[in-house]
């Protein structure tokens, strides 16, 4: 089971596996508050990308095809396999950093893994 949560939301039991999916540490949070169980960079949109991206909602739709893009490649190929694997085994919170709780990379990410499209 995958789920999708800001990362300065507090952590809960029922979050299970715990991984940010940020590139950059979210302002302000401390390791011990974000109670993580990975960091997965590599997972996260390219400097350029999320730079590109910013706060535009009216970029979305290109931002979703440019990452899952990115998300294709090799070097994300490992950690995709990683958390489908874990998401078999129990839930999955892919956590983020933005304010914006339906326009982020992690709701890309998630429809990535379960195969599915991102909001629109």
């Amino acid at each position: 089971m995958l789920r999708v949560k800001r990362v300065y939301d507090p952590p809960q039991p029922a979050d299970g596996y715990r991984v940010l999916v940020d590139r950059l540490w979210p302002r302000g949070l401390t390791r011990e508050a974000a109670a993580l169980d990975a960091w997965m960079k590599d997972l996260a949109p390219s400097d350029g990308l999320r730079r590109w991206f910013g706060e535009a909602e009216g970029r979305w739709p290109e931002f979703a095809v440019r990452y899952r893009a990115e998300l294709a490649s090799e070097a994300a190929a490992g950690g995709l396999a990683e958390l489908r694997s874990r998401a078999r085994e129990g839930t999955v919170t892919l956590l983020f950093g933005k304010r914006d709780a339906v326009y982020n990379n992690a709701e890309v990410l998630r429809a990535v893994l379960e195969g599915t499209e991102p909001p629109r």
